[in-house]
């Protein structure tokens, strides 16, 4: 790996990271945001679904953007509209702007996120892949686990700290990117020329893909209704304080990245993706039960350590293991994938908001059950690309 090639990879890193970081900071204050202003958990949950919904209409635009006039300009944009996410949030008290808030930040999350992991796919070997999708999926699931935990410890000061805090790093991060990040535009447009849109998706939707596909969306919808009610939830049946919620989901980001950054690479090698995935499906179910059924706070905090690492070692074995299928038009493949997490990331939070409001168990009852499906649909995953080796051999 080049010298050139590891300084772009730092920075996707840290700019992947930044903004997953923002996207997750609102959830320590969302008991006191709720509160405060007499909203529902409905009403919170369809704040989250909104950032989500910005990223599902983006992201397969962007991707294709992407691969078109190249990875570095895409990526500037978003973390300036990450920015301005972040100050909107910091300057308001109304619903209707932490709303608009979301929107803008859901459309930086589409530029950045994916384009990121298709610039990662398109500067490293197939050999080194694996280890860079690791870091950066690290940086995105790091980002969304310790987002919390600092949002948390910032609110101590002012529930408003975080958002300014982010604001400013992101003016940094967009400054640092535009003047330290190669521009590989040219290298990619001699490597690939992007088909018709109507040509790329028939020669993608195959169905292997088409059912990882499947479990992208399974696993965000998981993922979000189960952390978009996890500080409610907690708070309103074992009475976590906002600094008991700071702390298990800054320990759980820890873990997490640890396993991303040390181990995914090494269980990729040992157990090969498919098997990762099954596993993390079964850990990630295992431990949502062991949540509804525990009565002491020290069960919650081991059971969402399980399902937060599960969680995060899902998304970069998945995203691994579409790179390695489809080769061709990574920003397109990226664009798909983030859009089918926003659609999971939409539908998420809603539901779990609104079976909140009947009662706290149900939202965990609902995502036990697709996590289970997930585990079984993992199966059929191995025997679908099992049959396309055989047919392409």
């Amino acid at each position: 790996m080049t010298a050139q090639t590891k300084r772009a990879i730092f920075i996707l890193v840290l700019s992947e990271f930044l903004v997953c970081l923002g996207i997750s900071l609102v959830i320590p204050v969302m008991p006191f945001i709720k509160n405060e202003l007499h909203l529902t958990a409905t009403d919170m949950g369809i704040m989250t679904a909104l950032f989500a919904l910005a990223q599902f209409v983006a992201s397969p635009i962007v991707g294709r953007l992407s691969d078109r006039i190249g990875r570095k300009p895409v990526l500037v944009v978003g973390l300036a509209l990450y920015m301005v996410s972040e100050i909107l949030f910091a300057l308001t008290n109304h619903l209707y702007m932490f709303n608009i808030s979301r929107l803008v930040g859901g459309l930086s999350a589409a530029m950045v996120v994916p384009t990121a992991m298709a610039l990662a796919a398109d500067i490293t070997t197939h050999r080194q892949r694996a280890k860079v999708i690791g870091w950066l999926s690290a940086a995105f699931s790091g980002g969304l686990i310790l987002g919390p935990g600092i949002g948390g410890l910032l609110a101590k000061i002012d529930y408003k700290a975080p958002f300014w805090s982010a604001g400013a790093l992101g003016l940094l991060s967009a400054i640092a990117l535009a003047w330290l990040l190669p521009n590989f535009k040219t290298q990619l447009t001699e490597a690939t020329a992007p088909k018709p849109l109507k040509g790329q998706l028939k020669g993608l939707l195959t169905g292997a893909i088409v059912l990882l596909f499947a479990l992208i969306l399974i696993s965000s919808f998981g993922l979000q209704g189960f952390e978009s009610i996890y500080s409610i939830y907690v708070n309103e049946v074992f009475h976590f304080s906002l600094g008991n919620i700071a702390l298990v989901l800054t320990l759980n980001g820890l873990t997490s990245l640890f396993l991303q950054v040390v181990l995914f690479d090494r269980l990729v090698v040992w157990f090969q993706e498919t098997r990762v995935i099954r596993y993390c499906f079964l850990i990630s179910a295992l431990g949502t039960i062991w949540i509804l059924l525990a009565h002491q706070k020290w069960e919650v905090i081991v059971a969402t350590l399980f399902v937060f690492s599960a969680f995060d070692l899902l998304r970069p074995a998945i995203t691994t293991l579409l790179t390695k299928i489809s080769p061709d038009n990574q920003g397109l493949i990226n664009g798909l994938n983030m859009s089918l997490t926003s659609v999971g990331n939409i539908i998420g939070p809603i539901m779990s908001g609104a079976l909140l409001d009947v009662s706290p168990h149900y939202p965990y009852v609902i995502v036990t059950f697709f996590l289970i499906a997930s585990f079984g649909m993992t199966y059929w995953l191995k025997l679908t690309y099992q049959t396309m080796d055989r047919t392409a051999a």
